[in-house]
């Protein structure tokens, strides 16, 4: 797939998935009134939080398009497996930035609705995972897949190792 078409269908997938169900839902929901009484401080957490899984999952996403030279879609899936970006530490980084950002809209909103409606999607995701997308990309990418699936953790991100003085010992070559 050219990079010109795995842009424009991963732009429209975006706004079909992540933009209904962590944007139109929530604003069906709630209005995006503020609601409740919580501390300001609270709110700017949760201001926080949905920006910043608004900007992880912009990123997912465009690994799609720079690396796997496809689309998240599952009509238009990638030429070759993502394993970059956040993709290194975590096999499932945009389901967890938009329930990051379903949550985070909670706290800056004062919206307690939408923490269960975050339950109905973690349940929906991680079904989904499990039962189509995990079968899906192992018949796909085959042992690249088992591989990666069998070092990266799905759901709770696995830090960068940090260096150890012994890893800088080599004077300067690896």
């Amino acid at each position: 797939m050219r990079k010109v078409s795995a842009a424009g269908g991963t732009a429209l997938f975006f706004a079909a998935a992540p933009g209904v169900v962590a944007g139109a839902v929530p604003w069906a929901l709630t209005g995006w009134r503020l609601a409740g009484n919580l501390p300001t401080g609270v709110r700017w957490v949760g201001g926080a939080v949905t920006f910043v899984a608004a900007v992880l999952l912009m990123h997912s996403f465009a690994r799609f398009v720079i690396e796997g030279s496809g689309t998240p879609a599952p009509s238009a899936p990638t030429e070759r497996l993502v394993v970059g970006g956040l993709y290194r530490y975590v096999r499932n980084p945009m389901y967890l930035a938009v329930l990051s950002a379903i949550l985070g809209q909670a706290l800056l909103l004062g919206q307690a609705v939408l923490v269960p409606y975050a339950v109905v999607v973690l349940v929906a995701v991680v079904s989904f995972v499990r039962w189509y997308e995990e079968p899906t990309l192992s018949e796909r990418y085959g042992p690249a897949y088992d591989s990666y699936r069998a070092t990266v953790p799905g759901w709770f991100p696995r830090l960068p190792a940090r260096a150890t003085p012994a890893a800088h010992s080599h004077g300067g070559r690896y």
